[in-house]
């Protein structure tokens, strides 16, 4: 997201992006200057087509990920349920077993219009389930996250419930997926993002809402005016921000690590000034409950090139760290690895974000290298540890797919191994198959090699949808208002 004064609308910078074309599965080595040989993969799409278990049309699109929950006691009987959340404010509970609607609740855009215009106000988050397995989460375009029974839907209210993420939602777009962890103290916090609808206009700031799920109680903390723990309001009322955008709006919004303890947000464009508690294009470090230390965040990572990303619309936070497994020895055992819009991958000291041990401090990375395929990186990087104790991740774009390996010894660095020219978003990986959507198809390749393993090409649109693998099945909505169920792959 661009930062720009209120009164200012943005024009989007779209990058150039590499497409490497598709064609056969052989693999062909290439070295590019400066990198180790790549194997540049060629997606098949004569492989063997992926059985098709069911589809079922939705009230709206899911822009997102299901949840799912095995063996929950519904008025039907037990059943193996998935959860979505739609463009327009459904909260539905399917059978996973046949795309059946088990029960549905509404909390629509009514005279919501994005920044006051004639667009009605839309959510692209995603559910999260209690740890307990007794409640559901949602957002709803009254700019609250709503909790249901999972069996039978019944909204609690009371104690905080519902619990306010937003108070204007004409600006303010709840686009992140919510999540929810349990820190080392053992409560669980659900955490709802805010950013700003695309064009980046209105007066919105960029902001996390975490909530304790034991006693209701709730933390703001904003990326811009930082000190001020609350829910800001249209301007010119108070309480408000004179700083605006600084949107919180990856997939997920919140990342927690239980090896250090601390909860990741990355931010977008606007401006990084942490004299006056303005956090943008940076990674940022929390507590588990969301606050900070004396206004700020506890650390930051900020490319030294922060101006130039806003200058350019190449947010830094249009993806949000991934963590990798903690290594067994090493200075930098605790690391992570954050994309961004302008096609660099940033391999981090979740430690010690900014390499100094200080906040507002900038540059700090281990490693800074082009992504192998270009292009913008919009949804979640996937990790995954292979049978001889390596740890890889897989990056996706429009431009194409890589696997990178984590080398280990000295300091830390990312290996490209493989990559394909065939674009998609949405990451997923499951017993060493790794699955991701694009344009039409559904693919699931070999993590190792690349190699294409099975291919569907029966869906529709994908925007920000990302498959769910669970029970030996892959869940995948589309941006046709279809949920599709595909029989998983297994490998070798």
């Amino acid at each position: 997201m661009r930062s720009l004064p209120r009164s200012r609308t943005m024009i989007t910078t779209l990058a150039v992006l590499l497409v490497l074309g598709s064609g056969t599965g052989q693999i062909y080595a290439r070295t590019n200057a400066g990198n180790p040989a790549i194997a540049t993969v060629r997606a098949d799409s004569r492989a063997t087509a992926m059985a098709t278990r069911f589809r079922a049309t939705l009230p709206s699109t899911a822009d997102g990920t299901p949840a799912y929950l095995a063996g929950v006691a519904t008025p039907r009987g037990s059943r193996d349920l998935l959860f979505l959340t739609t463009k327009d404010g459904h909260i539905l509970a399917l059978d996973a077993r046949s795309g059946a609607t088990i029960w549905s609740h509404q909390y629509g855009p009514g005279s919501c219009m994005i920044n006051g215009g004639d667009t009605p106000c839309y959510t692209t988050s995603s559910p999260a389930v209690d740890p307990s397995g007794r409640y559901v989460y949602s957002y709803g375009l009254d700019g609250r996250v709503h909790k249901y029974a999972t069996g039978s839907g019944a909204e609690s209210v009371g104690g905080g419930w519902p619990e306010v993420a937003t108070l204007k939602g004409v600006d303010e777009k709840g686009s992140s997926a919510i999540s929810i962890a349990t820190a080392r103290n053992g409560q669980s916090y659900l955490y709802m993002a805010n950013g700003g609808y695309p064009g980046d206009r209105g007066d919105y700031q960029g902001h996390l809402t975490t909530i304790n799920l034991r006693t209701g109680a709730q933390h703001v903390f904003n990326a811009n005016c930082s000190d001020r723990t609350v829910h800001f309001v249209e301007h010119p009322a108070a309480p408000d921000c004179a700083q605006v955008q600084t949107a919180i709006w990856a997939r997920p919004g919140a990342v927690y690590d239980a090896a250090t303890d601390r909860t990741y947000v990355a931010t977008g464009n606007g401006d990084f000034a942490p004299a006056s508690h303005a956090w943008a294009d940076s990674v940022l470090a929390l507590n588990p409950d969301g606050t900070g230390a004396s206004g700020d965040p506890l650390d930051n990572y900020t490319p030294a090139e922060y101006g130039q990303l806003n200058d350019t619309d190449a947010d830094l936070g249009s993806t949000e760290p991934a963590i990798l497994p903690t290594l067994p020895s090493g200075a930098h055992r605790h690391l992570g690895v954050q994309g961004g819009k302008d096609a660099m991958l940033r391999l981090l000291d979740m430690d010690n974000l900014s390499g100094q041990h200080a906040t507002g401090k900038t540059g700090g990375a281990l490693q800074v290298l082009p992504l192998p395929q270009g292009g913008d990186v919009l949804t979640s990087p996937a990790v995954w540890t292979d049978a001889h104790g390596t740890t890889w991740v897989f990056v996706s774009t429009s431009s194409g797919i890589s696997g990178l390996r984590l080398v280990a010894s000295g300091t830390p660095r990312l290996q490209p191994v493989w990559q394909s020219g065939t674009g998609g978003f949405s990451p997923a990986i499951d017993h060493g198959v790794l699955y991701y959507a694009g344009p039409g198809s559904l693919w699931a390749l070999d993590a190792a090699t690349g190699r294409t393993l099975r291919h569907n090409g029966g869906i529709g649109y994908i925007h920000w949808q990302s498959p769910r693998v669970a029970g030996g099945t892959v869940y995948l909505t589309d941006g046709d208002n279809r949920l599709f169920a595909f029989a998983a792959v297994r490998n070798g």
